[in-house]
């Protein structure tokens, strides 16, 4: 692999599939505060704003936005009520307790890598790690005891500003590269599945012009049906279309494709793989 140095990886969509936790929690949240379970393509949707990854505030505004339509004349809950619902359901215990104790829809997590990608990255030079917006028990679980790497360079909820304010990449960035970024400094890439994690990397390069960042896309695990092949599509457009350097029609493509992703100083941009 050339010319990247080093990659930060969101978590969910990328590393693990979370339509059936994450995301089913969400639908089931809502579903319980007003009675109406929205879609996986309402969510879709939503995501497309770039505004909304943290799914606590995207179930709160979900349920808002039922109620302005009028569909609905109920009270609107506050977020501490949401929160406890949405890891209800996501956690199925206390999150603070051992893992062996949960019993919630994080159980139904399927991987998307396996610890042999990161060695394999490791092999190749590149230097990884993980800006997420997942909790950090949820994080930890599937990155040290799922996966089993150890100590992973990790950046979650609470450790940074939600996304897209990139501080959490950049802190991170500088941590790992330990050298102030900059024209001088390796090309440094995210891996993520929503327009929230583009942005992230665009608000990277107002803060540091000078630093070569590159923003990697792919559609969400369950996109890649074949019966969703438009959907799939018409969400790579979006990321594409608000500056996405690269789709990737798998996270596997890092390991199996030479990236060649610079001329003279310039990002290829809309280049897929797939």
């Amino acid at each position: 692999m050339k010319n990247i140095g080093l990659i930060l990886f969101d978590i969910d969509g990328v590393i693990r599939s979370v339509e059936n936790s994450y995301r089913l929690s969400l639908k089931k949240t809502v579903y319980k505060f007003c009675g109406w379970e929205p879609s996986y393509e309402d969510i879709d949707s939503a995501k497309n704003e770039g505004i909304w990854n943290n799914d606590w505030d995207l179930s709160l505004e979900l349920i808002k936005r039922y109620v302005k339509i009028g569909k609905s004349n109920l009270k609107i809950p506050s977020r501490e009520d949401i929160i406890k619902c949405f890891e209800e359901f996501y956690f199925g215990a206390d999150p603070n307790d051992d893992s062996k104790y949960w019993s919630g829809f994080i159980k139904n997590e399927e991987l998307l890598v396996d610890k042999k990608f990161f060695e394999k990255l490791q092999s190749n030079g590149i230097i990884w790690g993980f800006v997420s917006g997942a909790e950090s028990a949820s994080a930890k679980f599937v990155l040290e005891k799922r996966l089993g790497l150890k100590s992973p360079p990790l950046i979650c909820m609470g450790d940074a500003p939600d996304k897209p304010d990139p501080k959490g990449f950049i802190r991170l960035s500088q941590k790992l590269i330990g050298d102030k970024l900059g024209s001088s400094n390796i090309p440094i890439a995210y891996v993520g599945d929503t327009i929230a994690d583009v942005k992230t990397v665009i608000n990277a390069r107002k803060i540091i012009p000078s630093q070569k960042f590159i923003s990697i896309g792919l559609a969400p695990p369950h996109l890649h049906l074949k019966s969703r092949l438009k959907e799939r599509n018409s969400y790579e457009t979006n990321l594409r279309n608000e500056g996405a350097d690269l789709i990737l029609s798998s996270i596997n493509d890092l390991n199996n494709i030479n990236l060649n992703l610079f001329r003279e100083g310039e990002i290829f941009r809309d280049t897929s793989f797939g």
